[in-house]
Order: C-alpha cells, then sequence, then structure tokens
C-alpha cells in the first residue's frame, strides 16, 4: 500500500512539475522572438546601446522554471530528502517573489517607477495587454500560483512517505528472504555431510598416485 501511495505522489508531482516547465518554455520562447524584434529594429548592435531588461528578465524567469522543473524531476524520481527539501526551497522563494511582486502592483500606485525604463517598449505592450485580458490573464496567474503550490504539497507528502527501501540494496547479495517478497518460500539447500568412506577411498587413492609419482 505504501509502495503505491508513493507511485501515485510520484507521478503527480512530475505530471504537476510539468506545467512549470511548460510556462518555462513559453517564457523562453517569447523572450527570444522579443529579442528577435529588438535587433531588427535597433538594425547593427552599437556598444552604447540600452539594456533591454525587460527581455533578459523573461529570459531569466524562464531558465529558472525549466531548472525548478530539472530539479523537481529528480526529487520525485529519486524521492530523496535534500533533493524535495532544495526543490521545495527554490519553488517557495519564487512563491514569495511572486507574492511581493503582486503586493506592489496593488497596493502601490506608482509601482512603475520601481522598474527601470525600458528600450523596447515590450514593457508599456505586455502591461497594456495585461490590462485589455485582465479576466483572463487573472486566471492564469491564480492557476500558476495553485500549481506552484500543490507541488510543495506533493513534495512534503512524498518526503514523508520516504524513498523506496529497495534502491538501498547495494548488490543482490544484500537481498535477504524475509525483506524480498519473490523469495519469502526460499528454502536453502540442506547442508552436506561428507561421507568417511568416500573420504578414505580418496585419501588412499591420492597415496598410490604419489607414490607412483616419486617412483
Amino acid at each position: 500500500m505504501g509502495r503505491m501511495a508513493r507511485s501515485c505522489v510520484q507521478s503527480l508531482l512530475k505530471v504537476i512539475n510539468s506545467f512549470i516547465g511548460m510556462a518555462g518554455i513559453a517564457m523562453i520562447l517569447y523572450a527570444l522572438w522579443m529579442f528577435r524584434v529588438w535587433r531588427r529594429e535597433m538594425g547593427p548592435p552599437f556598444p552604447d546601446a540600452p539594456v533591454p531588461w525587460f527581455i533578459y528578465g523573461f529570459l531569466g524567469i524562464g531558465a529558472l522554471l525549466c531548472f525548478i522543473t530539472c530539479s523537481g524531476h529528480v526529487a520525485a524520481e529519486t524521492a530523496n530528502g535534500f533533493c524535495l527539501c532544495f526543490y521545495m526551497l527554490i519553488v517557495f522563494l519564487l512563491l514569495m517573489i511572486e507574492a511581493a511582486v503582486t503586493l506592489d502592483v496593488i497596493l502601490n500606485r506608482h509601482w512603475e517607477e520601481d522598474f527601470p525604463d525600458d528600450p523596447t517598449g515590450n514593457f508599456d505592450e505586455f502591461k497594456n495587454f495585461v490590462k485589455e485580458n485582465y479576466e483572463i490573464c487573472k486566471w492564469i496567474g491564480l492557476v500558476v500560483l495553485a500549481v506552484q503550490g500543490v507541488s510543495i504539497l506533493l513534495a512534503m507528502i512524498l518526503r514523508a512517505l520516504g524513498p523506496h527501501p529497495e534502491r538501498y540494496y547495494d548488490s543482490d547479495d544484500d537481498y535477504t528472504p524475509d525483506r524480498v517478497p519473490l523469495l519469502r518460500n526460499y528454502v536453502p539447500p540442506p547442508f552436506a555431510v561428507p561421507d568417511p568412506h568416500n573420504a578414505a577411498k580418496t585419501d588412499s587413492w591420492n597415496i598410490r598416485i604419489n607414490s607412483k609419482a616419486n617412483r
């Protein structure tokens, strides 16, 4: 029963974690598209060209989400306590950053002044898109937060269940009949007792061979 529950939690964590990876890949593709458009509008690169922080920010967040997905899959597969704690810590820190940014936007009327000027204009386009599609963006944000919260919960449950006990065996010789289900009916072979008559015959035969060899 415990093994089945552990496998179900591992599968759910991998599925939920895949949504985070999909969001990261989408952000990376969008950042690359914005960077391509910006380079095309700028023409040849100049050393004093302004840094498109919004594009780099999108690219960095997408890469971070992909890293979280990889670490989550490793933690779910191994069910190691250290890997699960590391995964939960990263997701929790990401949730705190998202909560801080959300509170700043809601409570601070001049929140746009907290961000530097974007020379590409993509920040203003993204802001206008969110305002025009506020309901859709709100539900997408809630789904992302719910996915991250559920992933932390599943990681906590998997850490409480512990790893598979079979993975701690170093070799096949470490398996014992009491702990391996397939060998519960294992019967050790009877101990063979040497026959004294056969032993005497073998000794006499060896003596004859040695005496002939000495001649």
